[in-house]
């Protein structure tokens, strides 16, 4: 790359414990068709160990101010321009980037300023109630639970496929944590952005920090941090389990429908379940269990789903995600392995819609199953790709495991109080409830404030 090429592009640079930092180590950041659009500074392994000390030295911001200073943020995220960006600039960079179709990315980012808007609400829904947040409250005369936090430095790993998971790790700073961000290299313009807003309104360089870094500078982000959150896919979940770090895996959310309940009446919940945010999220569903013949179902899905046109993702009416060329016929051949044996309905000869500029939109599959625990019903892919099989009551909620959500379409309320039973499904949706419903201040995979703090005892004169 020529000098002239590289000036032209965006520089993004680490957000450290005394502003802004240009490293020399730089990594070109591509849009899906692989044109340069930013520059990504990444800094080394002996920065990261000073920035987090950095971090553990700080003071947070007294409740009210940081609260305040939250909103505020959420306001300059969407209404400034940062580093030369503007919000319509940087929402279709991300889209271009990403591959996220620019409604979705518009969707996203919008639910990032309500978080931070309303993130002194949402982190608080967490606490206990027979806790209080401050010692020096009323109720420690007679005795009380005061809510605290298990440390005081706080580390993400941020994921890239979504801008929407940057929302969650606000309530971090609620809460009085100081936080370190280590963005994903395929977008990292939504925490560039979001931890400039945040200093901007009012968070300290050593209170809230960007550090792009290579693998052995991510470890020791989280060395360096009490406590942590990590997305990845399965082997991140077994590897950060039971420990201080919360991993984010892969969602596998499910749509069931028994038999007193007629599918055609919620088709419309269940195409969009799975295609909503073209199907990138750990909310989309990816398996469709119903009690009699999945086949009319898959069907109908599957003509649904048909018609949703490639598009590039900065199309106002782009639906679907977009990837670079190799890796949408990477996905595509992972695909068609793994579902031999199943019946296709869509997308068995292939899923890549080629756009002719060296991207590729991820076109829908359905697969039909011959038993609720097949295999494939566990199989989550980062489009609309779903699962439709057979249920029956013996089955039970056995193959409803290990599921962010699942909606139930059904009238038995035993079957409803067996899947709230079940410890490995996070978050249950009786009725004509798409798997992607979220507000602020519901959990999405148990509180954040669930990990993050803890009671202590306080009895005082």
């Amino acid at each position: 790359m020529s000098r002239q090429e590289s000036e032209a592009l965006i520089a993004l640079d680490a957000l450290g414990p005394n502003g802004s930092y240009r490293s020399r180590n730089r990594t070109v950041v591509p849009d899906v068709t692989g044109r340069p659009v930013a520059e990504l500074g990444l800094v080394p392994t002996l920065f990261v160990t000073r920035a987090m000390a950095a971090l553990r030295r700080a003071q947070s911001l007294p409740a009210e101010e940081r609260i305040a200073a939250l909103s505020r943020a959420g306001r300059i995220f969407a209404e400034e321009t940062i580093d030369g960006l503007g919000y319509e600039e940087y929402r279709l960079t991300v889209a271009r980037v990403s591959g996220v179709p620019i409604s979705v990315v518009r969707e996203a980012t919008a639910a990032i300023e309500d978080a931070a808007e309303q993130a002194g609400f949402a982190a608080y829904q967490a606490q206990p109630a027979g806790a209080v947040s401050d010692w020096r409250s009323d109720a420690t005369l007679r005795g009380s639970a005061v809510w605290t936090r298990r440390g005081q430095v706080f580390a993400v790993h941020a994921a890239g496929n979504h801008p929407g998971p940057h929302s969650l790790w606000l309530e971090a700073l609620a809460l009085g944590y100081r936080v370190a961000v280590r963005p994903s290299r395929r977008e990292p313009f939504t925490p560039h952005r979001l931890v400039t807003a945040l200093r901007l309104a009012g968070f300290g360089d050593d209170q809230v920090m960007l550090l792009p870094t290579d693998h052995a500078g991510a470890d020791e982000v989280l060395r360096g941090a009490d406590l942590g959150l990590v997305y990845g896919g399965d082997e991140v979940v077994r590897k950060y389990a039971g420990s201080n770090i919360l991993p984010q895996g892969p969602g596998r959310s499910k749509i069931l429908v028994t038999a007193d309940t007629d599918w055609r009446e919620h088709l419309d919940t269940i195409v969009d379940s799975i295609s909503h945010q073209g199907g990138v999220a750990c909310i989309n569903a990816t398996t469709v269990l119903v009690e009699g013949d999945p086949g009319p179902l898959a069907e109908a899905i599957a003509e649904r789903l048909e018609t949703i046109p490639s598009l590039p993702p900065e199309d106002e009416k782009a639906v679907l995600a977009v990837q670079p060329l190799a890796a949408a016929q990477g996905i595509e051949s992972f695909l068609l392995a793994r579902a031999k044996g199943t019946k296709a309905w869509l997308g068995g000869d292939g899923v890549v819609g080629e756009l002719g500029d060296g991207s590729a939109v991820l076109r829908p599959a359905v697969h039909q199953l011959d038993r609720p625990d097949a295999d494939q019903a566990g199989i989550e892919l980062p489009f609309p790709c779903v699962w439709v099989g057979p249920w029956t009551a013996e089955a039970g909620t056995a193959p409803l495991r290990d599921s962010l959500v699942v909606t139930v379409l059904s009238g038995d309320d035993a079957l409803v109080d067996r899947l709230l039973d079940e410890p490995s499904i996070s978050n249950v949706y009786r009725g004509d409830h798409p798997t992607y419903w979220i507000r602020p201040g519901v959990p999405h995979d148990s509180y954040l404030g669930e990990f993050l703090m803890r009671t202590k005892t306080v009895i005082r004169d």
